[in-house]
């Protein structure tokens, strides 16, 4: 089975307290998994290793099996790994069409002289990006949202609008911290249905850090169980149901799918 992102031997620790102690793991290419536990387990510590905005004490960080450990979050990205925060990144007073877009400009092959003149290169590259973004923004099935401002969605259209947002650059791993927070019922199994599409159609691989635990446990093709900063468990949804450790630490009455 190929791998899409590898940890090896990982450990982070802030003034002194350990965040992650000894993680290996390995997300399987085109696959959902799950990242689960209590808070303060070092789910989201992970995430930030894997991306590039925390730098472990020890091990590596494998990404289509180059070590990209220590490396600048933009390098990473740039070698086609994307994510999604906890707190909205939306710009607010911009447009959903115009946050799609802002980080597009950073691959902009128009120079500043391009840029302040218009020229057509530059207008060119614009109208590229515009349609790139809308592209993005109707396979979510959000493009009617494009001319409202950021802050008009509600937390959960955010959301959505976030995960658009890393698929403009066909990603070939995408990291979630909570995609499903703010959501209805019924927008969840949206967003279930949008993921599978992602995995299916896209070959997208999806690391996905979630507490709604219908969905991490419907979705997700392997789960990796945390707590205190240490990896205490992987495997099928019933494989984690039926550990223990698993249910002692995190899962007990949320094992229902409450």
């Amino acid at each position: 089975m190929s791998i899409a992102l590898e940890l090896s031997n990982v450990s982070l620790a802030f003034g002194g307290v350990y965040a992650l102690s000894d993680v290996s793991v390995a997300f399987p290419k085109g696959k959902i998994i799950g990242i689960i536990g209590p808070n303060g387990a070092g789910k989201t510590s992970l995430l930030n290793v894997a991306s590039g905005l925390s730098v472990p004490l020890q091990g590596r960080v494998l990404l289509k099996g180059a070590d990209v450990t220590g490396q600048k979050p933009n390098r990473i990205a740039g070698l086609g790994l994307r994510r999604t925060f906890q707190a909205s990144q939306l710009f607010p007073s911009m447009t959903v069409l115009e946050n799609m877009m802002a980080g597009l400009h950073l691959g902009s092959h128009a120079g500043l002289f391009a840029c302040a003149l218009r020229t057509p290169r530059m207008r060119r590259e614009e109208e590229e990006m515009r349609e790139r973004a809308m592209a993005a923004l109707d396979y979510v099935g959000f493009a009617h949202f494009a001319d409202r401002p950021g802050n008009a969605l509600s937390f959960g259209q955010q959301r959505i609008v976030e995960i658009a947002r890393t698929l403009i650059d066909a990603p070939e791993v995408v990291l979630l911290d909570e995609p499903a927070v703010g959501l209805s019922v019924n927008r969840v199994a949206e967003l279930d249905a949008l993921l599978r599409r992602i995995r299916d159609e896209r070959g997208v691989t999806i690391v996905m850090i979630e507490h709604v635990i219908r969905l991490v446990m419907g979705v997700s093709d392997h789960i990796v169980v945390m707590n205190s900063g240490r990896k205490i468990a992987e495997g099928s949804a019933d494989e984690v149901r039926e550990n223990q450790e698993v249910v002692t630490a995190y899962l007990g009455a949320q094992g229902s799918g409450h």
